[in-house]
């Protein structure tokens, strides 16, 4: 079992805000959606490519419940992971979220 890794405390992932983590070598980006929390492995299924961990604002990778790989420009929902235009066709992992006292935490329950 992975447990669950923290990823924030509440008051610092606002709304519209996202955060990358690292838990166990995955990539997985953590995002606020009006006070809603979703989490997705931070790869384009198309070529691999991170997508919020790119290096650019993260503005620029992010329109509202999706995120745009900036290699090649597909869009995936962050409440899902479905792949929303080409090149990518495949969905990209999603992860379970909670807040446990305050504090946002995420797990990767694939293995369990």
């Amino acid at each position: 079992m992975a447990g669950w890794f923290d990823v924030a405390p509440e008051t610092e992932l606002l709304p519209g805000q996202a955060k990358l983590i690292d838990v166990d070598n995955v990539m997985i980006a953590v995002f606020n959606l009006d006070g809603e929390y979703y989490a997705i492995e931070d790869v384009c299924t198309h070529d691999g490519s991170p997508m919020l961990g790119c290096g650019l604002d993260p503005k620029q990778v992010i329109d509202g419940a999706e995120i745009i790989c900036p290699r090649h420009g597909a869009r995936f929902c962050v409440k899902t992971g479905e792949a929303l235009t080409p090149p990518a066709y495949e969905p990209t992992t999603t992860f379970p979220v909670r807040v446990n006292e305050g504090m946002v935490q995420v797990t990767d329950d694939r293995w369990d």
